[in-house]
């Protein structure tokens, strides 16, 4: 099949998708291919009256943890951390104290670096159950470090420390914290001065905490939580933070993404590091240090759609596939898309593979 029949097969069944959901008010696609000399930018819906442009800015959920863990990254190769460090080197006793008991035996102290990067620290997920409270009331607010307290105090670890993955964003809202206390500076000043400006991601900023560069050309895309508008929850600001409260163009994205592909952010060395010290998160697809990699599986997952990358809730995704050297970013901007985001993802990989 030929790249402009593909694209347009692309771009129609993108568009068939918003239009058939009442639930998706606004969606954006960009798909990128130097080597099948491919590149669609396109943005169906509206954000309140304003027609999706591709030019619009979307909150990319936890798709951010790739850019925490990538920062994590960048201080280890700068010889600030270790993966295999006990993150007691980090972090002080008021939050340590009783952050990880299980079945009476205290592993607050044994947790390392890298379980957190990986989901495998066994903690809880306090994001949702918080969440519930922010959105039934808007003058509810929770700090992070508040946050972390109420999970100690209302949630229990699943196990020890390396056991398996249990994905929270409990573990990078304290990465957060360790790059905070290495580099004495706010975490979305340190994504600023070490990805953003660096990567000329001029269009970029945190939710709610920080300006772009330069100025917005086009509003936040609106996102959906249950039917309820996310952009106007000021409050959820704090339960965000280093666990995805990344906003981004998918131009700014793609700068990202092909930064740290080509080893112009961190080295691939480290990257490899990144995308095989995994552990099984689905059945399929496995979690390494913020990144999400499809293994191939007879019949269900041909080892051609091998892919890496990050998936939001929102139905958000960035992408890598490098069979095709193609990167798929996106986002629905609705919670009931945070598998088939995922899901319409692959499907345009799988169309790519056909060139």
């Amino acid at each position: 099949m030929n790249k402009d029949k593909v694209k347009r097969s692309i771009e129609e069944m993108f568009r068939k998708q918003v239009q058939k959901d009442s639930k998706v008010n606004n969606a954006y696609l960009l798909v990128h291919s130097d080597k099948l000399d491919i590149h669609l930018d396109i943005a169906e819906g509206k954000t309140g009256e304003l027609s999706a442009n591709p030019k619009q800015p979307n909150y990319m959920a936890s798709v951010g943890k790739l850019f925490t863990s990538t920062l994590i990254s960048i201080l280890y190769e700068k010889g600030e951390l270790s993966f295999e460090d006990k993150i007691a080197k980090y972090l002080g006793d008021e939050i340590l104290d009783g952050l990880h008991v299980y079945k009476g035996q205290d592993y607050s102290k044994e947790i390392k670096i890298k379980h957190l990067l990986k989901q495998t620290s066994g903690l809880y997920d306090y994001f949702w159950p918080l969440l519930e409270k922010v959105l039934a009331d808007k003058d509810f607010h929770i700090s992070t470090r508040e946050a972390i307290e109420w999970g100690k105090n209302n949630l229990k670890p699943c196990c020890p420390p390396g056991k398996k993955v249990n994905y929270t964003d409990t573990n990078y809202h304290l990465l957060g914290f360790i790059i905070e206390n290495i580099t004495g500076k706010q975490f979305h000043e340190v994504l600023e001065e070490y990805i953003f400006t660096p990567l000329n991601m001029e269009q970029s900023s945190m939710l709610f905490t920080s300006e772009p560069i330069r100025e917005y050309e086009y509003p936040i895309a609106h996102f959906s939580i249950d039917g309820t508008i996310g952009n106007e929850f000021k409050n959820y600001v704090d339960l965000d933070y280093a666990g995805g409260g990344v906003v981004a163009t998918n131009q700014d994205l793609l700068k990202f993404m092909k930064a740290l592909v080509a080893g112009e952010i961190i080295s691939k060395d480290t990257l490899e590091t990144m995308k095989n010290e995994t552990d099984k998160l689905f059945m399929g697809i496995d979690y390494g240090y913020g990144i999400w990699k499809f293994k191939s599986i007879p019949i269900l997952m041909p080892k051609k759609l091998k892919a890496w990358g990050c998936s939001g809730a929102t139905g958000a995704f960035l992408f890598y596939h490098p069979g095709t050297d193609s990167y798929v970013i996106g986002n629905f901007n609705d919670v009931s898309y945070k598998s088939k985001g995922l899901r319409f993802m692959m499907k345009v990989i799988k169309k790519l593979t056909k060139v």
